[in-house]
């Protein structure tokens, strides 16, 4: 084992299973939208990404890795019709079109005869009937069942490689569901994932003698019986979900003569939410400017941003949007020249209670609306 490429590996069973990469490996990158917890070993190495950006071009960056381990993923226990139509796509996107990208880049590596180790996380919800958990579990069987298939092509192609599917129940010490991160109870199972992975195994189900071995009985037996039976545990097992898993950000601008400053702005900005809703000046008067393009043209291109979700019109402040309940954002993103200024000074003093985080961008060399301006009024 020399590299490494964890997808995922910021909290969690990646995060421990990046930590025992560590030990053996050259250098393990975690690839992942927020940082990972706690102090890291030098060898390893963080970068930024959300995968619903549907952008891998990233993978060509790590084209000689060894090992690859794919354990992005996420999901809530409840009513489907309590899911919104924006958790669907996302669902979808992270837990299924994402790992199959991923392993579709690295398979010609895979068919060959040099070893590449690989495990990607699967879940029993993905190999039973699993009401108040469908979408997840619909997910979850799209990498159960196309892994399947791939070994099968590994099989035949002679090499001795093979992708290995984890698909637990539960597991304790990670963020799924609400939970909390506890490396004391994940490492134990990161370590047999990854003894497995080595051994070149197609499926590991932790805890299948003592629970799920018994589970999956029930399920082939009377597969309609076993939904029933799941449905009632988990409405009287306090387990359902309160709200959807969505992070919201928000920023505002005028985007007049779009230019690479405003895309690099709107790219940095999804790397951090879910769901990124942009307000659009409807003039440049706040700045004392005139706006070259019309403000409907200029909601239009933001709009067909693959960034972008949602436009909207701004509001003379940014506060305005979440405090008059238009958007309730988690994360408000800004230039860095606003830091420190007496406007977002009184922003982050008002939302310091209120579950918002403000996130200063600094400006990158190259084009701006400026530059532009000062093009075309000398022309």
């Amino acid at each position: 084992m020399n590299k490494c490429l964890i997808v995922g590996g910021s909290n969690g069973i990646g995060l421990a299973i990046a930590m025992l990469c560590a030990q053996k490996a050259q250098s393990v990158t975690i690839i992942d939208r927020v940082e990972p917890d706690g102090l890291m070993p030098a060898n390893v190495f963080y970068r930024p990404m959300n995968l619903l950006n549907n952008d891998y071009g990233f993978l060509h960056d790590y084209e000689d890795i060894d090992t690859l381990v794919i354990t992005a993923g996420f999901g809530r226990v409840t009513p489907f019709e309590q899911i919104l139509a924006k958790e669907i796509d996302n669902s979808f996107t992270v837990n299924a079109l994402a790992v199959i990208h991923i392993l579709h880049f690295f398979f010609p590596r895979m068919r060959q005869q040099q070893p590449f180790q690989c495990a990607v996380m699967g879940s029993i919800a993905g190999l039973v009937v699993s009401p108040m958990l469908a979408l997840y579990g619909a997910t979850k069987a799209a990498v159960c069942s196309g892994v399947e298939s791939l070994n099968i092509e590994l099989e035949e192609a002679g090499t001795d490689n093979r992708i290995l599917v984890v698909s637990p129940g539960s597991i304790k010490g990670t963020r799924f569901n609400g939970g909390a991160n506890d490396l004391s109870l994940t490492e134990p199972l990161a370590a047999e994932i990854f003894q497995r992975m080595e051994a070149r195994q197609t499926l590991f189900i932790p805890q299948y003698d003592e629970v799920f071995k018994g589970v999956l009985a029930r399920y082939h037996d009377n597969p309609h019986q076993f939904g029933i039976d799941s449905y009632r545990y988990k409405l009287q097992s306090g387990r359902l979900s309160n709200g959807p898993q969505l992070k919201v950000g928000y920023l505002s601008g005028t985007f007049d003569l779009f230019h690479i400053g405003h895309l690099n702005m709107l790219r940095r900005a999804k790397q951090y939410c879910d769901y990124l809703v942009v307000g659009v000046h409807r003039d440049a008067s706040h700045k004392g400017k005139t706006a070259y393009i019309p403000y409907d043209e200029r909601v239009d291109i933001v709009r067909n941003i693959k960034f972008v979700d949602e436009v909207i019109p701004s509001e003379p402040e940014d506060s305005d949007v979440w405090t008059k309940g238009i958007v309730k954002y988690d994360f408000l993103f800004v230039g860095s020249d606003y830091k420190g200024t007496e406007r977002f000074n009184r922003y982050e003093e008002y939302f310091k209670d209120k579950g918002v985080k403000i996130i200063y961008f600094p400006y990158t060399q190259g084009t701006s609306s400026t530059q532009l301006r000062n093009f075309l009024d000398h022309k």
